[in-house]
This record gives C-alpha cells, structure tokens and sequence, in this order.
C-alpha cells in the first residue's frame, strides 16, 4: 500500500493507505454508489438508513444512523476509510471520527456535484474507469430527459412545521434539470419553513410531496389538495433526489413525472 493525499469537496486534505481496503459510508446514497463500482469486498460499514442495493447491503454491519453513530462499533472496523457527506452527517460526528481515521467528506449541492462525488469516489478506491463510465451513462440519459415548460413547483420535506426545498439545494438542481421553476426559490434558507398561506401566495402548479425525510401519505395528500384546490398535489419517493449511482434510474423517475404532469396539464 502505498500513502497518497487527497482533497475532499470542502477542501481539507486527506492522508490515506491506497488503495483503502476497509471502508465505511456514512450515507445511504454513497453507499449505494460503492457496491455499484464493485467495491462489495471493501465496504465494512454502513448506517441502517443505508438500504441499497437491497440483497447485498445487509450483509455489512451497521454503525448506527446518518446523525448518530457507535463510534466503538467503528473503532471494532478498524476502517482505512471513511466516507461522509456534508448535510447528512454532522460536523462534530465528522471532527470526532477524524482524530482517528482519514474521512473524506463530499457536498452534493447541484447535478454536476453528484457526477464529482462518483468520479471522486472513483479515484480515491482505485475505481476510476468503472466511476468514469457510470458518469457518462448518467450524463447520457439526462440528454433524453426532455425538460418542462416552466411549470412551478414546491418540494415539500416535512411538516410541522412544513419545510420546502430552496435554492442552493440539490433538490433545487434536479428540479430545474427537469425544466421545472420552484416555487420558493426566492425564499431565505435552504429549507424554509413556511405555511399554507406561503403555498396560497406563491400559487404553484404542482406540489410533491416526498416520502423522505417524512413520509407524506395519502391523507397528507388530499389536506393539500382541499387546502390547494389550483395546484396538483403529488405523492413521490424521495429517492427521486438521490445522487451517485442512482442518478441512471432517477432521469427515468423525473422522465415518468413530467409526463404525468403534462398529461394533468393537458
């Protein structure tokens, strides 16, 4: 093994044994990622919101959740590498496991931050090409997507209170890949808060709600639509705004929703 150095997506260097051999993911969409550039062998540990690819993650160990770990089940890994992400994980989960071990901590916030992330995951686990290869094949089915025509939309996250997606957002990115303006894009925050009055005075044509971080169902549904009569309220997966490895099926979910839309439209 050899010693090599790296920068992670929020500029610090990282000190790592190359290739790493025993890696844990700290986040459900780069763990997905890892198994899908063949790294099956190599990944020790995973959090228990760490579900994909069903079949093959259960059988890694799990190391606590997203916001919360067992540092000592970590510590019993013995990992060579870490791998976080900035939103998902907190800062002093991350400045504790650092003192130990090499942590390479990505920021997915737009489209082209996801493709980095999977070359980046690519180069430090000596899997460049297969991550190149993923890149093109997801970068090739967005150029099939066929964008909207302006269509507003607000992407709701949780309630009570209700929490939007706004700007600067990877959810934000992906809405306007797929054509469409959100609705609170000129409201302050990443994630504002706001009311049934905010959706009345922005009046938008579509709401989703997502099914991830709160899981939004049927009823939650027809309250919008009986609140909102003039938008079309929608239940999605929130996996629709994952990254990595999953962008090859979700140019395929945001191609399904848009037609669903334009045939409401029409």
């Amino acid at each position: 093994m050899a010693k090599e150095v790296y920068q992670d997506h929020l500029g610090r260097t990282i000190n790592l044994d190359y290739p790493p051999k025993r890696i844990i993911s700290l986040c459900p969409s780069i763990t997905e990622t890892l198994f899908e550039l063949g790294l099956v062998d190599r990944i020790v540990g995973r959090t228990r919101y760490c579900i994909h690819p069903a079949g093959q993650v259960e059988n890694v160990k799990t190391v606590g959740g997203t916001k919360k770990i067992k540092e000592t089940v970590i510590d019993e890994l013995s990992p060579d590498l870490i791998i976080a992400e900035k939103e998902e994980n907190k800062k002093e989960m991350i400045d504790s496991l650092e003192r130990k071990y090499p942590v390479f901590v990505t920021e997915i916030k737009t489209f082209e931050d996801g493709l980095r992330m999977i070359k980046d995951l690519g180069e430090i686990t000596d899997r460049s090409t297969p991550s190149e290869n993923m890149v093109e094949s997801i970068e090739a089915k967005f150029r099939e997507l066929t964008a909207t025509n302006g269509k507003k939309v607000a992407y709701v996250i949780w309630q009570n209170p209700y929490m939007v997606a706004g700007t600067d957002t990877y959810i934000h990115s992906m809405l306007e890949k797929a054509g469409f303006i959100n609705a609170f894009q000129n409201h302050e925050g990443r994630y504002p808060k706001v009311t049934i009055e905010d959706f009345l005075e922005t009046a938008p044509d579509v709401i989703l709600l997502a099914s991830e971080p709160f899981p939004f169902q049927e009823t939650h549904r027809l309250e919008f639509e009986k609140q909102l009569p003039t938008s079309r309220t929608m239940l999605i997966d929130g996996e629709i705004c994952w990254y990595g490895s999953r962008m090859i099926l979700v140019a395929d979910d945001l191609k399904q929703l848009l037609t669903e839309v334009d045939n409401d439209a029409g």
